[in-house]
């Protein structure tokens, strides 16, 4: 019922109370109308094609004016998540002297911290060296925060498919387990039994929620691996159908995984431990870079890959090379690029094993045990994807989140 207000003339008034529901009625409103940021990065991204890397014409390409132009800016700082940046930085230093600076830094704050200097003007971070491809793709490209470069006189060694955007090294994370706990090889064989009842509470990884590259590797199975998903069930469960509410056989794996109470962490160190450390007596199986095989030696860690899982022992995740529109830096950023795209410059990163993006540079040396095919035991990632993962990133986000709660 309205009230009315004396000396009106006897007109209608809302009263408090309606004043107070329409209020909250439009500002609901409003929010559900306006689209997030992320809702619109990711209809952009989309609709979108990837902005393809920069090549300079050959002809005017010249490696040492690059050199000397680079010497007058004098510095350049690379952001990484991999503390080999360091060692990359003093390699590239003790070349051409001029002063590097590698920075480990987790892929989430460089998005943020390369996005707002960009937004302010004031770039402290030359170039970087990625590793989360949908955000590349779906964030700092479209909105011109950085760019890729590609060498004339190294182009011919970067396949097509290492360019939108530029892939400067792959490295592995791969399922693995505590052979001195199963001295007869690895107790798992299909990633089917990893979200089964047999391995409840003893799966170890880090949080998908705090690595992207756990959730991009969920999309891109999603997207190009659902056959190969489906088979392996058959093979783990003959005669039985996969049963699933999902819209694919990645999602179904995904939400299998997350009830069936995996172990978190917060780093792949702690997985490490909780695999292979010299008093672990828990049987479990983990998922880790495959540079915490270091860990074998220094911590005398007793760990091997599962070479028996299918369809695969782990994945290939890559790492890109972005260089910062803003930089005052250009031209030294240009050749720390260069120098990454060769065998002298990547080798630092490769410690632990790794595949370049260059076709001239051999695959590190180092192979974790019980990995013997990189490219034909792990599963890839396919770039076409990228645009599609990133619009997918919190849906998948949300799936794990709902699932593991």
């Amino acid at each position: 019922m309205s009230s009315s207000t004396p000396g009106t003339g006897g007109a209608s008034r809302p009263g408090p109370r309606f004043l107070l529901t329409a209020l909250v009625a439009v500002l609901v409103g409003a929010t559900a109308c306006a689209p997030s940021s992320r809702q619109g990065d990711a209809d952009a991204a989309r609709g979108s094609a990837i902005p393809s890397a920069v090549v300079d014409d050959p002809a005017d390409f010249d490696l040492d004016a690059l050199v000397a132009a680079a010497k007058k800016e004098g510095s350049v700082t690379v952001y990484d998540s991999s503390g080999d940046i360091t060692k990359v930085a003093e390699a590239f230093t003790a070349k051409y002297g001029i002063k590097a600076t590698g920075v480990k830094n987790k892929v989430g704050d460089t998005l943020e911290k390369m996005t707002r200097e960009a937004q302010a003007d004031n770039v402290t971070i030359d170039m970087t060296l990625y590793e989360d491809g949908p955000s590349l793709v779906g964030k700092l490209l479209p909105q011109k925060v950085v760019h890729t470069w590609i060498p004339a006189d190294l182009a011919d060694q970067v396949p097509a498919a290492n360019r939108s955007p530029l892939l400067v090294l792959s490295k592995a994370n791969v399922w693995v387990y505590n052979p001195k706990l199963f001295p007869k090889g690895c107790p798992v064989d299909n990633i089917w039994d990893l979200a089964g009842p047999g391995w409840r509470g003893k799966v170890a990884l880090q949080d998908p929620l705090g690595k992207p590259n756990i959730i991009e590797w969920f999309n891109q199975l999603s997207n190009g691996a659902d056959q190969a998903l489906r088979d392996a069930h058959s093979a783990a469960h003959p005669g039985e159908e996969l049963k699933t509410s999902q819209r694919t056989a990645a999602q179904e794996w995904v939400v299998r995984l997350a009830k069936n109470s995996p172990v978190l962490t917060s780093a792949d160190d702690d997985v490490a431990a909780a695999v292979a450390s010299p008093n672990q007596t828990q049987p479990r199986i983990g998922l880790v870079s495959n540079a915490k095989f270091r860990d074998v030696e220094e911590k005398n860690y007793s760990m091997r890959v599962c070479d028996t899982l299918k369809p695969w022992s782990g994945y290939l995740y890559p790492k890109y090379s972005a260089i910062a529109t803003k930089t005052t830096h250009p031209n030294a950023a240009k050749l720390f690029t260069h120098f990454i795209l060769t065998e002298e410059g990547i080798s630092h990163e490769m410690g632990a094993g790794g595949i370049s993006g260059s076709t001239a540079v051999k695959q590190g040396s180092f192979s974790p045990p019980g990995l013997s095919d990189w490219k034909k035991e792990l599963f890839s990632f396919d770039p076409k994807f990228l645009a599609k993962n990133f619009a997918d990133t919190e849906a998948m986000q949300d799936l794990w989140r709902l699932s593991h709660s």
